[in-house]
């Protein structure tokens, strides 16, 4: 074997461990199992379209145009009710609605 061949191997060997070290850097490892318990509860929101029923109801109540009125934040309070908290024009405002879309209040937070 000539002194050029084993340069050129050599070569060729450090090049292709390179690429290897290299490549290899770039696989991600795979997700975390899922944990058996949390730090965070799981919070279950209201459904868009209640949602915006207490968008509207919101508006009625406050005299604010309907397109100022955003949910903020919603949750599950029992299986029949949902709690939104709602941006009224930049007052707050907590709407109570059951699951069979029937607003039960509208307060300032």
């Amino acid at each position: 074997m000539s002194a050029k061949h084993a340069v050129r191997t050599s070569i060729r060997a450090t090049t292709i461990g390179f690429l290897v070290g290299t490549l290899s850097a770039c696989v991600s490892a795979p997700p975390p199992p899922p944990q058996e318990q949390m730090s965070r509860t799981k919070v279950e929101t209201a459904p868009a379209d209640l949602q915006l029923l207490c968008a509207d109801a919101a508006a009625k109540a406050s005299g604010v145009d309907s397109t100022k009125i955003l949910p903020v934040s919603s949750s599950k309070i029992d299986p029949q009710t949902y709690q939104v908290e709602l941006d009224a024009g930049g007052k707050k405002t907590s709407c109570l609605v059951d699951t069979e879309g029937n607003v039960k209040s509208v307060q300032p937070a």
